[in-house]
């Protein structure tokens, strides 16, 4: 298995940046692979995609060392399985609203002995021709990426439980949703949501879990990077909407 360079990152402390893609094409995920983003996430809860087309969007970004991750429909174990085993290097799991919740993720992501993973010699495992089983178990183990959302009120009044599971890399703050739980639907900046947003940064920027957030813009970008997150994402529509119109706006001048 390939080394998780995100991972890496976020275990020396440092802050990475991607790009929600929900567009099932390769050629395109390879296109953005030039960018320099740390990682995509293939997004298939707001998108189309299914495993077969996320193996050959994953083999595309290899190929630039960027880090494939999937943000996966919902938290089952056959449905995690299948992106794992496409290839994604780590997963997106939404609605983590208990510890419970989190558990059962970790249990789908990790082999044993953490989890209960199936195991097949696929091709995160090379098919079987270059490592044996048992080295990919422990290597997939090591470089898999676990991000889990808190998308309610509910996540977040359970959030030292969620902090007490281990092995996970990731908690991220999905805003919107958590706007929408909360009876202030899309208004993220609404006193009554951003209370319960500040609640949150201040106990995971606490533990040895990285925050994670969504922004649209640099400016965002920035000022959660000074809020102490340290997975930052962006979207891909957001990104090419913004500069499709400054270049119209700056052509028409």
């Amino acid at each position: 298995m390939l080394t998780n360079s995100t991972k890496a990152k976020l275990k020396a402390g440092d802050c990475v940046y991607g790009c929600f893609f929900r567009t099932p094409d390769p050629t395109l995920a390879e296109f953005m692979g030039y960018q320099g983003w740390d990682f995509l996430i293939l997004d298939a809860e707001h998108g189309s995609l299914e495993p077969n087309r996320a193996e050959d969007m994953v083999r595309a970004l290899e190929l630039r060392g960027v880090t494939p991750l999937v943000r996966v429909t919902t938290n089952q174990t056959h449905v995690l399985l299948r992106f794992l085993d496409a290839g994604a290097q780590g997963v997106h799991v939404p609605w983590v609203n208990t510890p419970a919740d989190a558990e059962r993720a970790l249990q789908a992501i990790k082999y044993q002995p953490r989890g209960m993973r199936g195991l097949a010699g696929v091709r995160p495992s090379t098919f079987g021709q270059e490592m044996s089983l048992p080295d990919y178990v422990a290597s997939a183990n090591e470089e898999t990426l676990t991000i889990l959302q808190l998308e309610s009120g509910q996540a977040i009044d359970n959030l030292d439980a969620i902090l007490a599971v281990t092995d996970i890399d990731v908690l991220f703050l999905g805003r919107t949703d958590l706007s929408h739980s909360l009876g202030h639907a899309g208004d993220t900046s609404h006193p009554a949501v951003e209370a319960v947003v500040e609640r949150a940064v201040e106990k995971i920027t606490a533990s040895e879990v990285a925050l994670g957030v969504v922004v649209p813009t640099v400016e965002e970008a920035r000022a959660w990077r000074q809020r102490g997150a340290r997975y930052i994402a962006t979207g891909f529509e957001g990104i090419v909407g913004s500069a499709s119109k400054a270049w119209l706006a700056g052509a028409s001048l």
